[in-house]
């Protein structure tokens, strides 16, 4: 059985984690597979966004230690394979589609750390997050030093990096870091709901609002600012904005393509 349920559904690329009975515990085996998933997202032009999830109770309880520890003994880090895209991605840089991300039960250690790395975050009431690598004598290596600090703020980010204490998703929501909270069960409808209304929108606008973004926060606002009108001219060329033209004065829903 695959380690992650990878599914198409028009334009959505669903991406599950599938080892329930380990509480999704994630060895090398299934990083190699999401990074799969992502490279499928990035480079099949039918796709348009992706809603990452989880089987079972929980999301994660964490990386399989014993399984990774020569990897982080090797100074170099976690490598995908070829045809396969980072999903933690330090950089930021290599995906220009969005991700919308599902939590439920326990999200810990690499599993915030994804979550960082996508662009909408749902949780289920009752969901607990943590980075516990303090106390396991390690500390954070797939982007929570970076990014996490960025998301919820200095003092909010050391209390939990530092410790290793869990917080909770009722704390995420007030902090900013996830941006719907349901009732458990309902996680993943609502992750669809989003994912499928910017699969309705225009693709090369919803890529180049990403990229901009993703600019201003790596490279800075002055960066972002002159790439902007640059990046914009060929997408006003695209059939795309001669159909979101034509669908407001017909007054009716536009159906993009992506060209």
């Amino acid at each position: 059985m695959a380690l992650v349920n990878v599914d198409k559904k028009n334009h959505v690329l669903l991406i599950g984690l599938n080892r329930p009975e380990k509480m999704n515990a994630m060895n090398r085996a299934m990083y190699h597979e999401i990074a799969a998933a992502y490279y499928q997202l990035q480079n099949d032009p039918e796709l348009r966004v992706a809603v990452m999830y989880a089987e079972g109770d929980h999301f994660t309880s964490g990386l399989q230690l014993d399984d990774w520890a020569g990897v982080f003994a090797n100074g170099k880090g976690i490598e995908p394979g070829e045809g396969e895209l980072d999903p933690f991605d330090i950089t930021g840089d290599s995906l220009t589609k969005p991700v919308v991300f599902a939590a439920q039960g326990i999200c810990f250690t690499c599993g915030v750390e994804m979550m960082l790395n996508t662009d909408i975050r749902v949780a289920a009431k009752g969901t607990r997050f943590a980075q516990l690598e303090v106390k396991r004598g390690i500390f954070a290596c797939g982007g929570a030093t970076i990014r996490l600090q960025r998301e919820i703020g200095w003092g909010n980010a050391q209390r939990y990096l530092l410790t290793g204490d869990e917080w909770t998703a009722e704390q995420a929501y007030q902090w900013g870091l996830i941006q719907e909270l349901v009732e458990p069960g309902e996680q993943l409808n609502k992750a669809m709901e989003i994912a499928e209304k910017i699969a309705k929108a225009a693709p090369l606008g919803v890529q180049g609002s990403l990229k901009s973004s993703k600019i201003a926060v790596s490279e800075g606002q002055e960066a972002a600012k002159e790439r902007m009108f640059p990046e914009l001219r060929p997408v006003m060329a695209s059939e795309d904005v001669k159909e979101g033209i034509q669908s407001f004065l017909e007054r009716r829903e536009a159906v993009f393509k992506g060209k």
